[in-house]
């Protein structure tokens, strides 16, 4: 039984998710073998995304906008073109000249065209020598499976790996779009031959001229067979354009977004138009989800906090006493807390006010732990002030920041041992959804959606739960309603701007001048 209380009043029996009641709203005041391509891991993504950039193509007449974009991402009048000609049918016939002038009128001075299909020529130091110097790789149309051939695992890979690292772009279109994924569309349809591709684009499957030859069932069939990937398909005239973790559609047409059917969830797709966008780091996540171990979970645990307490803040303005009243949790005068700043785009931004309103409420030791480096956030020297910290502050901002640097790390370990010792664990806004178990809002896109693939787990210091913030100040009633409807074994709680929910064992005590909604569904 999860119970409330009201500054101090004796405690109410109230929702419990064992309980067989219909959705309601209580409100209290304030083709090859598997091995070759084997599922990924979360531990593998680098939540920034790429380096450089890619032009995707998916055939046809590209779009004036599309060849502007690549040339602007090539430097232009400063760029260096390598021009890859393998994918053609006779590449030989191709008139170097007339491809260096078509770049050259459109804003390219530095054009040279490169082709082999001997791999010992593709490892040699003079072959691989432009690829050196260049700003921008484009491969043209043709037959996949060709570049695959003469490059993967070649010199010439190494060399637009090492472009990407300097910040340059690789392009391509049909034939060259395919190739820019490791589990590559070799040819058939609508059943595929797979083959490996170069690993530029991590994590994904791409597909080209997609709605215009019928390929949607091909690469729905490719994803079912290599879990643990996303795919995209890629219209002609159109071009997925990748930066960092950010794939930004242009062109005429659209792209297509794909994720493979698992045990609990059925196949996904979506389409972008130009000017829409998706999140790589999300579609990678969300794809090795899916292939990992079944979520949601069919019961999440009950809401318990057996050791330490929650102080969970629907975000605006905190009062003097809700400071005071998470200063005395973690011990009074002699407090030692921990900020975690990390949500806010500008980690750097409002950490004075944080400070000083804990120490006008009693803290003894405040220290600012940041960082965006999962490899620093799993050093034990980093998570050093959390050892004896009996308090930590989650600031506002995007919960997902707080996602990409912590989780599964050895800082991550440390917050709850923090919880564990009997020390507090506080938030505001973002700080305080974090403290779920299932993460809401949690799109890197925008916070308008209550559910992203991807983002899904929070920090389950407050298990079973999930929990939205500035609940009725931003109507966000509906939303966490069809999330629990989707998800009946979760307990909702919606909590209202300049309200605290105070969590000890089962039992929560509301402080603020608003209110705390629980949604339940039996």
């Amino acid at each position: 039984m999860f119970c409330i209380e009201r500054n101090g009043s004796p405690p109410l029996p109230t929702v419990s998710i064992l309980l067989g009641l219909v959705l309601g709203v209580l409100v209290f005041g304030a083709t090859s073998l598997a091995d070759d391509f084997p599922v990924p891991h979360l531990a593998e993504i680098t939540s920034g995304g790429i380096s450089g950039s890619l032009v995707i193509c998916g055939g046809g007449t590209l779009p004036e906008a599309v060849i502007k974009r690549f040339v602007e991402l090539a430097g232009g009048e400063q760029g260096r073109l390598v021009f890859i000609s393998t994918a053609a049918d006779n590449p030989d016939a191709l008139d170097s000249t007339e491809i260096e002038t078509d770049w050259h009128e459109r804003g390219i001075p530095h054009v040279e065209v490169l082709h082999t299909t001997d791999r010992n020529q593709a490892n040699t130091e003079d072959f691989v020598a432009p690829l050196k110097t260049a700003t921008a790789v484009w491969f043209r149309g043709g037959q996949q499976s060709r570049l695959a051939d003469a490059y993967v695992g070649t010199r010439v890979e190494r060399e637009l790996a090492e472009l990407l690292k300097r910040g340059g772009v690789i392009g391509g279109t049909s034939a060259g779009a395919a190739i820019q994924s490791r589990l590559m569309i070799a040819f058939g349809n609508p059943e595929a031959t797979v083959m490996q591709g170069l690993d530029l684009l991590p994590g994904a499957v791409i597909d080209q001229h997609f709605r215009q030859r019928d390929r949607q069932q091909r690469l729905a069939t490719v994803l079912n067979d290599h879990p643990g990937h996303f795919g995209i398909g890629v219209d002609e005239g159109t071009a997925a354009i990748v930066q960092g973790r950010s794939i930004k559609i242009l062109g005429d047409a659209m792209a297509t977004i794909c994720l493979a059917k698992s045990e609990k969830r059925p196949a996904k797709t979506y389409e972008l138009k130009s000017g829409e966008r998706a999140d790589l780091t999300a579609l990678r996540k969300a794809a090795i989800i899916r292939a990992g171990e079944m979520f949601p979970p069919s019961k999440y645990p009950e809401p318990n906090v057996p050791e330490g307490s929650l102080l969970i803040v629907g975000g605006g303005r905190l009062t003097p006493g809700v400071w005071k009243e998470f200063v005395n949790l973690a011990g009074g005068e002699g407090a030692k807390i921990v900020i975690v700043p990390t949500a806010s785009e500008r980690p750097s931004r409002g950490n004075e006010y944080t400070i000083k309103a804990l120490k006008e409420a009693g803290a003894g030791e405040v220290t600012v732990l940041h960082t965006v480096d999962r490899t620093e956030a799993d050093r034990t020297e980093f998570a050093e002030p959390l050892r004896t910290a009996t308090g930590v502050w989650f600031g506002g901002g995007r919960q997902w920041r707080i996602v990409d640097a912590y989780a599964g790390t050895k800082t991550y370990d440390a917050f709850h041992e923090v919880l564990k010792r009997g020390g507090v664990i506080g938030g505001s806004s973002a700080g305080a959804t974090i403290q779920g178990d299932y993460l809401a809002r949690g799109n890197p896109l925008g916070n308008q959606d209550i559910s992203a693939e991807g983002y899904e787990q929070g920090f389950a210091f407050l298990p079973g739960v999930a929990i939205d913030q500035h609940f009725t100040q931003r109507k966000r009633l509906p939303d966490l309603q069809g999330l629990i409807q989707d998800i009946p074994q979760l307990l909702g709680i919606g909590i209202d701007e300049s309200t605290a929910l105070v969590v000890q064992g089962n039992t929560a005590r509301v402080l603020g001048e608003n209110d705390v909604s629980f949604i339940h569904h039996s």
